[in-house]
């Protein structure tokens, strides 16, 4: 039987195939195909010749080439917890929302890194930043001093809501010691005056801003600040939870709150009382009955995101210096939804276990 004969493998056309077959130079070729400024000093003649090769080889330009060439990628990196208890993160899917908008309209693309953990996966950001992507951006980072410090200086980066500042970057945060004020006060126009507070994590810069907002409000309203009614919670279902069950646990006798501010909406969601939150999430809007909380832009926030990564990108192309530092804050809104009414007419009290 005949010996079958090996087909040869298919690759692509190469720039060297191309001006083969136009009669032309590799470069030449290049020149017109890759749309270099000198390009214009190509004849009509020729230009159409290697524009025919090129679609008789269905040529495609090598990304990686151009990307060295240009030393850019047009690839924008995401580094974020997904997972937050358990649960998925409302809060990261409304900003890569925006993020997902942007980087389509300028045409970017996008590498999403997940995280397990801020503390523990810290150390792994400098290694993404190895050329792959052009810029980080970081949705809502948990970092020391030391590892924001410890980020690479070859690469923009920007925040949401970051809890340190990063040297050199761009951090979007909302203005939530404004949103927390405004939310308690509306609670008080309601006629409530015995207002717990299930924090957010302690320690972190967003859930010290909204305790700062609940005090001022009731202190703007001459109400006694009653430390047993600030609560540690946590920013999960599961921490409002359990938060509002301890609270209730060592509370027997005591009077009950007439309304509850949470330090987010997942947090709210646990709770069993009266809801008050904070985010706007897709939780908040879906929730029965619907959630009385404060929003934050935060599609508006991941677009923008992208914008001031692009910003900077261009900075350090056109200028080749480092940026300074700047942070863009964005107002908040009070929505008002069915989760709170009026108090009730008799205090009610926390029963006997």
């Amino acid at each position: 039987m005949p010996r079958s004969r090996k087909k040869k493998p298919v690759r692509a056309a190469t720039l060297a195939d191309v001006g083969r077959a136009a009669g032309v130079s590799a470069m030449a070729a290049s020149v017109v195909l890759n749309g270099a400024r000198s390009s214009s000093r190509i004849a009509a003649g020729t230009r159409a010749r290697i524009l025919a090769a090129a679609a008789r080889l269905r040529y495609r330009p090598n990304a990686a080439a151009r990307a060295l060439a240009e030393r850019r990628m047009h690839t924008i990196g995401v580094a974020t917890v997904v997972d937050i208890g358990g649960a998925l993160n409302h809060y990261f899917l409304e900003v890569f929302n925006g993020i997902l908008e942007a980087a389509t309209r300028h045409r970017q693309n996008t590498s999403v890194f997940t995280l397990s953990d801020w503390e523990r996966d810290s150390a792994r950001l400098p290694g993404l930043c190895d050329g792959r992507i052009d810029g980080l951006i970081l949705i809502a980072p948990v970092l020391s001093p030391d590892a924001a410090r410890a980020l690479p200086d070859h690469t923009p980066f920007v925040a949401l809501h970051s809890n340190v500042p990063i040297p050199g970057s761009v951090n979007l945060e909302s203005d939530e010691t404004t949103g927390a004020f405004e939310m308690v006060r509306h609670l008080i126009s309601r006629g409530h005056r015995r207002i717990l507070h299930l924090t957010g994590n302690r320690g972190l810069l967003g859930a010290e801003r909204r305790i700062q907002g609940y005090k001022r409000a009731l202190g703007a309203a001459r109400i006694p600040f009653e430390p047993s009614l600030l609560v540690d919670a946590g920013y999960t279902v599961d921490d409002g939870r359990r938060a509002m069950h301890g609270w209730l646990d060592r509370s027997a006798g005591q009077t009950l709150p007439q309304a509850i501010f949470c330090g987010n909406d997942a947090c709210a969601i646990g709770c069993l009382e009266a809801l008050a939150g904070f985010d706007d999430t897709l939780a908040a809007r879906t929730t029965v009955p619907q959630l009385t909380t404060v929003r934050q832009p935060l599609h508006a926030m991941g677009s923008r995101a992208v914008e001031a990564l692009l910003a900077r990108l261009h900075h350090r192309h056109s200028q080749g210096a480092p940026t300074a530092q700047e942070t863009i804050v964005f107002p908040t809104e009070l929505v008002w939804r069915a989760s709170v009414s009026t108090p009730a007419a008799t205090p009610r009290m926390v029963p006997s276990a």
